[in-house]
């Protein structure tokens, strides 16, 4: 069973999640394994998002929950109530369809963002390096990479190409005259520094240069065709607009040279500007807050299909997985009856071209009986009648399908798919 225990913006200040964010590293995950009441766990952080999706036993409680968040909190020196009383906690379909969505973008700043499937990725990928996923952990994840796909190829939000950098350049692209005649400056070579190179070269701009505090801006600065910087204090002096995308350090007042009129976009979580250079003379500081305030505008809602496309993905994911202990314990009667007669064909003296050819025969006639009523599991199980499919087997063969089935309590009541839309983010 799925869960997730999700610290967002949308019910936490940026502060908070800058420090959970510092605890979030590749190794976390399997920590949050440690007192054995779950199975497996991916953590994901994203720019305004930190989320644990766990693994765990049908009919648990929320004590997983609970240590989950200590967990959390425990990683960013945080009282563990503040940071639950800020958490959002989904269980089983719910926590599917979130998953689903913000893999898809819809619940990102930009909404339809492109970079949040890759950051999806990635943590996935991490957490199967740390040996901390499940089988059932790694098909969520991959469905929900193919719904990401699917939502992108089949609406609006893939034609639109929508990017968090592309936001964030749209609401600077207000404060100035010109990106053509805008010289600009990339702090890092992190996820976003890509990204951004490719949307200004969109926007016209041609005077571009690169900081690395890590001494990667002379690389970085090759492969992109931009300008390397030794300095940050003379970089900014050069520059018209900043923007940082790093996770390795803070641009405070000192790296300000002058009085000179700049914008700052921070797209860092944890913050990579200090909020005091966004008080000094000539300063316009666009961290993910003021873009998290514009981002909630009407026009930037989901595209409806894309939507409609997500919560049939993700209801026809938990069918399958719902009706799967009927559906197994189906396929074991069916084909332990098949082992059966086939042992008894190898006890008699059959020439083996014919043994090999009623082999073949029985296992396409078993293949055949169990389709239509696999699918009859599922489509029952999506009418929440999955019930219905094992009295059958109950009835008709014997078989006890009840057993797996379990549910777990989550924190606090589940949003509505309307809720989750209105509180998620990626």
């Amino acid at each position: 069973m799925l869960l997730c225990v999700s610290v967002s913006h949308r019910t936490a200040d940026f502060d908070l999640l800058g420090r959970l964010s510092e605890g979030a590293t590749a190794g976390a995950a399997t920590t949050l394994l440690a007192d054995g009441r779950a199975r497996g766990a991916v953590l994901v952080s994203t720019c305004n998002r930190i989320e644990a999706y766990l693994d765990v036993a049908p009919g648990a409680d929320t004590s997983v929950a609970e240590a989950t968040l200590r967990t959390l909190a425990g990683t960013a020196d945080l009282p563990h109530d503040a940071l639950r009383e800020r958490a959002q906690v989904l269980s089983g379909a719910p926590a599917l369809h979130h998953l689903f969505a913000v893999t898809s973008g819809l619940e990102s700043l930009a909404v339809g963002e492109e970079e949040i499937a890759g950051q999806v990725r990635r943590a996935y990928e991490a957490a199967r390096e740390a040996s901390s996923t499940t089988p059932e952990l790694d098909t969520a994840f991959q469905r929900a990479a193919k719904v990401s796909r699917d939502v992108r190829s089949a609406t609006s939000l893939g034609k639109a190409g929508r990017s968090l950098v592309q936001f964030a350049l749209q609401l600077a692209g207000t404060r100035l005259t010109d990106w053509r005649q805008t010289r600009v400056l990339i702090v890092g070579t992190g996820n976003y520094a890509a990204t951004t190179v490719a949307a200004l070269r969109t926007l016209g701009v041609s005077e571009l240069s690169v900081y690395s505090l890590t001494g990667r801006a002379e690389k970085f600065a090759k492969s992109y065709g931009v300008r390397p910087e030794r300095g940050l204090r003379d970089a900014v002096a050069a520059a018209d607009v900043i923007i940082t995308c790093t996770n390795t350090y803070s641009l405070t007042v000192e790296e300000i040279p002058d009085d000179a009129r700049r914008t700052i976009i921070d797209l860092g979580l944890p913050r990579n500007v200090d909020p005091a250079v966004g008080r000094l003379p000539g300063v316009e500081l666009m961290d993910l807050e003021l873009i998290a305030t514009h981002a909630r505008l009407p026009k930037l809602a989901p595209d409806a299909t894309a939507r409609q496309l997500v919560s049939s993905a993700a209801d026809a994911f938990a069918a399958e997985q719902t009706a799967a202990p009927a559906i197994v314990a189906f396929r074991s009667h069916v084909f332990d009856a098949l082992d059966s007669e086939l042992a008894r064909l190898a006890s008699k003296s059959v020439p083996p071209e014919q043994a090999a050819a009623v082999t073949q025969a029985l296992r396409h006639f078993a293949g055949a009986l169990l389709h239509d009523p696999t699918q009859r599991a599922r489509e029952l199980a999506a009418r929440g009648h999955v019930g219905q499919f094992e009295a059958g087997l109950a009835a008709v063969f014997g078989i006890d399908a009840t057993s797996a089935r379990g549910t777990i309590t989550p924190l606090r009541p589940p949003a509505t798919e309307t809720g989750a839309a209105e509180t998620g983010s990626a």
